[in-house]
Protein backbone atom coordinates (compact mmCIF):
# COMPACT_ATOMS: atom_id res chain seq x y z
CA UNK A 1 0.00 0.00 0.00
CA UNK A 2 1.31 3.45 -0.94
CA UNK A 3 -0.70 6.52 0.01
CA UNK A 4 1.41 9.16 -1.68
CA UNK A 5 2.27 12.51 -0.14
CA UNK A 6 2.82 13.68 -3.71
CA UNK A 7 0.10 15.31 -5.75
CA UNK A 8 -1.66 12.61 -7.82
CA UNK A 9 -0.98 14.59 -11.02
CA UNK A 10 2.51 13.10 -11.10
CA UNK A 11 1.34 9.49 -11.15
CA UNK A 12 1.15 7.45 -14.32
CA UNK A 13 -2.10 5.65 -15.18
CA UNK A 14 -1.11 2.47 -13.34
CA UNK A 15 -0.07 4.47 -10.28
CA UNK A 16 -3.26 6.53 -10.18
CA UNK A 17 -5.49 3.45 -10.43
CA UNK A 18 -3.44 1.70 -7.73
CA UNK A 19 -3.66 4.77 -5.48
CA UNK A 20 -7.45 4.86 -5.87
CA UNK A 21 -7.79 1.20 -4.92
CA UNK A 22 -5.34 1.41 -2.03
CA UNK A 23 -6.92 4.56 -0.61
CA UNK A 24 -10.35 2.90 -0.80
CA UNK A 25 -8.90 -0.03 1.14
CA UNK A 26 -7.44 2.38 3.70
CA UNK A 27 -10.85 4.03 4.02
CA UNK A 28 -12.44 0.63 4.66
CA UNK A 29 -9.86 0.00 7.38
CA UNK A 30 -10.56 3.23 9.27
CA UNK A 31 -14.30 2.71 8.91
CA UNK A 32 -13.93 -0.76 10.44
CA UNK A 33 -15.15 -2.53 7.30
CA UNK A 34 -12.17 -4.86 6.98
CA UNK A 35 -9.92 -6.68 9.40
CA UNK A 36 -6.77 -6.62 7.29
CA UNK A 37 -4.23 -3.80 6.99
CA UNK A 38 -5.23 -2.24 10.33
CA UNK A 39 -1.60 -1.75 11.32
CA UNK A 40 -0.17 -0.86 7.94
CA UNK A 41 2.49 1.88 8.32
CA UNK A 42 1.00 4.00 5.53
CA UNK A 43 -2.13 4.47 7.67
CA UNK A 44 -0.35 6.09 10.63
CA UNK A 45 -0.72 9.70 9.56
CA UNK A 46 -4.41 9.18 8.79
CA UNK A 47 -5.10 7.39 12.07
CA UNK A 48 -3.42 10.28 13.88
CA UNK A 49 -5.75 12.81 12.20
CA UNK A 50 -8.54 14.35 14.29
CA UNK A 51 -11.11 12.39 12.25
CA UNK A 52 -9.35 9.58 10.33
CA UNK A 53 -12.33 8.74 8.11
CA UNK A 54 -12.72 12.38 7.09
CA UNK A 55 -8.99 12.64 6.35
CA UNK A 56 -9.12 9.62 4.05
CA UNK A 57 -12.29 10.88 2.38
CA UNK A 58 -10.58 14.19 1.66
CA UNK A 59 -7.55 12.32 0.34
CA UNK A 60 -9.75 10.22 -1.96
CA UNK A 61 -11.67 13.28 -3.17
CA UNK A 62 -8.47 14.81 -4.54
CA UNK A 63 -7.52 11.52 -6.22
CA UNK A 64 -10.98 11.42 -7.77
CA UNK A 65 -10.59 15.00 -9.04
CA UNK A 66 -7.34 14.04 -10.79
CA UNK A 67 -8.93 10.92 -12.28
CA UNK A 68 -11.87 12.90 -13.67
CA UNK A 69 -9.47 15.47 -15.17
CA UNK A 70 -7.82 12.58 -17.05
CA UNK A 71 -11.14 11.21 -18.27
CA UNK A 72 -11.27 8.22 -15.92
CA UNK A 73 -14.52 7.06 -14.38
CA UNK A 74 -13.79 6.39 -10.71
CA UNK A 75 -16.97 5.89 -8.67
CA UNK A 76 -17.26 8.93 -6.41
CA UNK A 77 -20.03 7.24 -4.39
CA UNK A 78 -17.35 4.99 -2.86
CA UNK A 79 -15.93 7.97 -0.95
CA UNK A 80 -17.22 8.53 2.58
CA UNK A 81 -19.16 11.84 2.56
CA UNK A 82 -17.26 13.38 5.52
CA UNK A 83 -14.36 15.76 4.83
CA UNK A 84 -11.55 17.06 6.96
CA UNK A 85 -11.54 20.76 7.73
CA UNK A 86 -7.99 21.88 7.10
CA UNK A 87 -4.91 20.00 6.05
CA UNK A 88 -2.54 17.51 7.65
CA UNK A 89 1.12 18.33 8.21
CA UNK A 90 3.66 16.29 6.28
CA UNK A 91 7.41 16.68 6.12
CA UNK A 92 9.40 17.94 3.19
CA UNK A 93 11.77 15.03 3.70
CA UNK A 94 8.92 12.56 3.23
CA UNK A 95 7.85 14.33 0.05
CA UNK A 96 11.42 14.28 -1.32
CA UNK A 97 11.77 10.60 -0.45
CA UNK A 98 8.56 9.75 -2.27
CA UNK A 99 9.52 11.90 -5.25
CA UNK A 100 12.73 9.91 -5.70
CA UNK A 101 10.77 6.67 -5.30
CA UNK A 102 8.16 7.71 -7.88
CA UNK A 103 10.79 8.89 -10.35
CA UNK A 104 12.43 5.44 -10.20
CA UNK A 105 9.06 3.79 -10.84
CA UNK A 106 8.27 6.13 -13.73
CA UNK A 107 11.64 5.56 -15.35
CA UNK A 108 10.90 1.85 -15.51
CA UNK A 109 7.22 1.83 -16.44
CA UNK A 110 6.40 5.19 -18.09
CA UNK A 111 9.48 6.82 -19.67
CA UNK A 112 7.36 9.58 -21.26
CA UNK A 113 6.01 10.70 -17.88
CA UNK A 114 9.46 10.25 -16.35
CA UNK A 115 10.92 12.68 -18.90
CA UNK A 116 8.00 15.09 -18.40
CA UNK A 117 8.67 15.23 -14.66
CA UNK A 118 12.44 15.68 -15.02
CA UNK A 119 12.17 19.48 -14.83
CA UNK A 120 10.11 19.43 -11.61
CA UNK A 121 12.41 20.86 -8.94
CA UNK A 122 9.82 21.05 -6.17
CA UNK A 123 6.99 18.56 -6.51
CA UNK A 124 3.64 19.65 -5.13
CA UNK A 125 2.09 17.73 -2.25
CA UNK A 126 -1.29 16.06 -2.35
CA UNK A 127 -3.86 18.80 -1.54
CA UNK A 128 -4.58 17.21 1.87
CA UNK A 129 -1.07 17.97 3.10
CA UNK A 130 0.75 21.12 4.10
CA UNK A 131 4.49 20.80 4.14
CA UNK A 132 6.53 21.30 7.30
CA UNK A 133 10.22 20.91 8.05
CA UNK A 134 11.44 17.41 8.74
CA UNK A 135 12.91 14.25 7.32
CA UNK A 136 11.55 10.93 6.16
CA UNK A 137 8.81 9.77 8.49
CA UNK A 138 9.45 6.88 10.89
CA UNK A 139 6.56 4.87 9.43
CA UNK A 140 8.15 4.83 5.99
CA UNK A 141 9.25 1.41 4.80
CA UNK A 142 12.78 0.72 6.00
CA UNK A 143 12.49 3.03 9.02
CA UNK A 144 12.24 1.96 12.63
CA UNK A 145 8.72 0.81 13.57
CA UNK A 146 6.69 3.69 15.07
CA UNK A 147 4.10 3.56 17.80
CA UNK A 148 0.76 2.60 16.26
CA UNK A 149 -1.98 5.23 16.66
CA UNK A 150 -5.37 3.72 17.39
CA UNK A 151 -8.50 4.53 15.36
CA UNK A 152 -10.77 7.05 17.01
Amino acid sequence: MRLWTLHPKYLDAKGLVALWREALLAQAVVLGRTRGYRHHPQLHRFLAAPVPAAALASYLAAVHTEAVARGYHFDVTKINPSRLAGRLPETRGQLRHEWAHLRRKLRARDPVRWRATAAVARPAPHPLFRLVAGGVRPWEKGSAPPAVPRPR
